[in-house]
């Protein structure tokens, strides 16, 4: 079952931000939502309530969508743009936007846009290699994982790697043994453990994965995330929605 949504609206103006309320309420999977009408609102709501998806409008009044999204904490929602004005696209895309929608939008439109942040949150299955066979996608399959480094590839069996960290400029894959800098981005990653080892391994945060099979404790901390204490020692943060999806996924409340 997919996990519920809590959504943050911003709009300057009244009846935009009512309308979309009410969509949202017309729509299954919707656990809360919440209204702003500036970035420096969102910015506030952020650091008092967990939201998954933020749909934003582009021109407002003091801090513009875009840049209030590049003023979000690194642990951001999935950010959905509903503005008046088509020729921001490509501008909002490069933020990281999970959609670009113009007023006024349907439900329909709506519904689909919320369904991709929800992917995203479910963590959906990673593509990794894939072969067409008879029509459809099959996952190749291999056992071990090819880590691309300055000087080569280093490959190590996917069970052995503990987690992945990106310090902001390269990430580090950590087996027990040893550390290994990659020219791998996390999402290479991601889907390359996905199709290599499926289960055991979790985005926890947008800087990091860990392989569950190697997580001793989750520690709960203020931010109503955890920190996950590994069988090596080390500590990785877990996020506050990745927090709310792990819960899910190992069935606690």
């Amino acid at each position: 079952m997919s996990i519920p949504l809590r959504v943050l609206v911003c709009d300057d103006e009244l009846m935009a931000r009512k309308r979309v309320l009410r969509l949202l309420g017309e729509l299954p999977g919707i656990e809360a939502s919440f209204e702003c009408e500036s970035g420096e609102q969102v910015l506030a709501k952020l650091r008092e309530e967990d939201v998954d998806v933020a749909i934003l409008d582009i021109n407002m009044p003091g801090l513009s969508g875009l840049e209030t999204v590049m003023q979000m904490p690194e642990d951001r929602p999935y950010v959905i743009f509903l503005t008046a004005h088509p020729e921001h696209a490509v501008q909002a895309f490069d933020v990281g936007a999970v959609d670009y929608l113009l007023k006024p939008v349907d439900d329909a439109r709506l519904a689909k846009a919320l369904t991709r942040a929800r992917q995203s949150l479910d963590g959906a299955p990673a593509r990794g290699d894939r072969d067409r066979e008879g029509g459809e996608l099959v996952a190749t399959k291999t056992s071990k994982l090819a880590i691309a480094t300055h000087d080569g590839a280093a490959l190590v069996s996917p069970a052995d790697v503990t987690h992945a960290t990106f310090d902001g400029a390269l990430v580090t894959v950590h087996t027990a043994a040893r550390s290994i800098l990659t020219d791998d981005t996390l999402q290479d990653l991601e889907s390359k453990l996905g199709s290599l080892a499926g289960g055991p391994f979790e985005r926890v945060h947008r800087r990091a994965i860990v392989n569950l099979d190697h997580v001793d404790r989750l520690e709960s901390v203020d931010s109503g995330g955890y920190v996950a204490c590994l069988s090596t020692g080390k500590r990785v943060d877990v996020s506050r929605q990745s927090a709310r999806r792990l819960r899910r996924r190992l069935g606690l409340r």
